[in-house]
């Protein structure tokens, strides 16, 4: 956890400008979900960029990246924005309305720690809450020889990562961790959590490059 920190606090402003605008294949979680007045929480929000669909929102963003929030307040200074831990919202029960986590649960190590972060969720969550939830679906070639690297690694005592962990590099400053998903292993977690899943399913931009497992839950 504080490595992935230490990283996005790194590469803040190179993460942001790649994140600079919603992809417009994740706009659909936010138009048909999100209700005018709702309260909405946006853990992970990084630089902030969903907040633009969310503006009629009762809205709060959270990270861990104090220069991600730095990058946040400068694109919406409007908004509301926090450096906080997902593993310790500073909010209590029942609070919110909905409960946003975009491509965030894939860089929490341990699954005991996976399920800390979505107990988390649950709690701030009002009974009936939704959880609007998505995870990288890793295709490429290289995550596979990533992927076979470190089980290789693991199975002779060599890494200390779990299975369907690896480490991607982010240019010549880095190397990120990313735990990799299948849709069946979220949807367990998510069901461990308290949880009822409503939908799971792909998402893909136009050119197949990009793909996230996305999932919608309710609280139980």
């Amino acid at each position: 956890m504080n490595k992935t920190k230490a990283d996005y606090n790194l590469i803040s402003e190179e993460f942001s400008r790649t994140r600079w605008f919603v992809w417009e294949e994740t706009k659909f979680l936010f138009n048909d979900y999100a209700k005018d007045r709702d309260k909405v929480l946006d853990i992970g929000c990084g630089n902030g960029r969903y907040f633009e669909l969310l503006k009629n929102t009762d809205y709060v963003g959270i990270d861990n990246s104090s220069k991600l929030i730095e990058e946040a307040k400068k694109k919406y200074p409007e908004a509301n924005f926090l450096v906080a831990d997902a593993l310790d919202i500073p909010f209590g029960d029942n609070t919110f309305d909905k409960v946003y986590s975009i491509a965030v649960l894939h860089n929490i190590p341990s699954k005991e720690l996976r399920l800390e972060f979505l107990n988390e969720a649950n709690r701030v969550l009002k009974d009936k809450g939704v959880l609007i939830l998505t995870v990288w679906k890793f295709h490429r070639f290289s995550d596979y020889l990533r992927l076979f690297k470190n089980s290789i690694l693991k199975l002779v005592g060599k890494s200390k990562l779990d299975f369907k962990d690896f480490l991607e590099p982010w240019s010549d400053k880095t190397l990120r961790y990313f735990h990799w998903f299948s849709k069946k292993e979220l949807e367990k977690m998510i069901e461990k959590a308290g949880f009822r899943v409503k939908e799971i399913g792909v998402i893909r931009n136009k050119k197949g490059n990009r793909r996230n497992i996305y999932i919608i839950a309710e609280k139980s």
